[in-house]
């Protein structure tokens, strides 16, 4: 298959009067070794489905469609929605690839078969609320390899007692296990950006950490922990709690020394911090 290369992807958005916009995080990639090497990070086989959001021009999509039995490509921006078809038409015919027209961040349902994983080149102004949402809307998604700004990569991967180690680190790990998967240049994108790119790879963990209401409390605890970073959990839980004397008894309950800080605590702590709180 012809991937796209810097000449096709101006040409596409010459023709559809496309102008990549800041607000929509649009940077799309130009280079077809670079999406070939996320496929093969992503561990993608023929027999998975893959959810893809934001496929822009279809770059990463003609990629996917390579090796996955079926791909499904959800893009917000209508111009570029009405033009991948016609894309996927002449550069993979007869491949199972279908354009939904959906924000991501609310979408909760998909076309077809359930999908098995999440390879995409996220857009960097909502990449952390969008991976929230698919993690949690699809338990049928069991991995993902998503290309994000490089600090928000630093974020997500983060263990506790790092310095960029906080809500999404955890909020992340909740669903699975969490990895960083390698870097991306700035120069196989177009327009080229002005941040520094990174691979994050994504495994779900073999059994679910609650249910969705154990999910809230915990997270809950979670946005309260990191509201303040500087405050012991005593203090920074006591609202939650209803007073800091509550907040403490919670936080002996679970095992967890009330003087302890939200960033050196993994997401099993909080999990049992959530557990003992009224």
């Amino acid at each position: 298959m012809r991937l796209l290369g810097a000449a096709d992807v101006r040409r596409l958005a010459e023709g559809a009067s496309v102008r990549p916009t800041k607000q929509r995080g649009q940077n799309f990639v130009v280079d077809g070794n670079t999406v070939r090497r996320i496929v093969r990070v992503s561990g993608v086989t023929a027999a998975d489905v893959v959810l893809e959001v934001g496929p822009g021009l279809g770059s990463l999509t003609l990629a996917l469609a390579e090796t996955a039995r079926r791909v499904v490509a959800v893009e917000v921006d209508e111009t570029l929605a009405d033009l991948l078809p016609s894309t996927l038409a002449e550069h993979a015919p007869g491949r199972d690839v279908e354009v939904v027209l959906a924000d991501a961040m609310r979408i909760d349902e998909l076309p077809g078969p359930a999908p098995t994983a999440l390879v995409a080149n996220l857009p960097y102004n909502v990449s952390v609320p969008v991976l929230l949402h698919v993690l949690r809307r699809y338990e049928s998604i069991t991995r993902a390899l998503v290309m994000v700004q490089a600090e928000v990569a630093h974020r997500l991967a983060a263990g506790p007692g790092s310095r960029t180690y906080g809500v999404p680190s955890v909020k992340a790990a909740w669903y699975g296990r969490v990895e960083a998967a390698g870097t991306v240049g700035r120069g196989v994108f177009w327009p080229v950006p002005n941040v520094d790119s990174e691979l994050v790879a994504w495994t779900r963990h073999a059994e679910p950490m609650g249910d969705e209401a154990v999910r809230l409390r915990t997270f809950a605890v979670v946005d309260a922990a990191f509201a303040q970073r500087r405050k012991t959990l005593r203090s920074a839980l006591s609202g939650l709690a209803g007073s800091g004397v509550a907040a403490e008894a919670a936080l002996l309950a679970a095992g967890v020394d009330p003087r302890t800080r939200g960033e050196q605590l993994d997401v099993r702590a909080f999990r049992a911090i959530a557990d003992h709180l009224d």
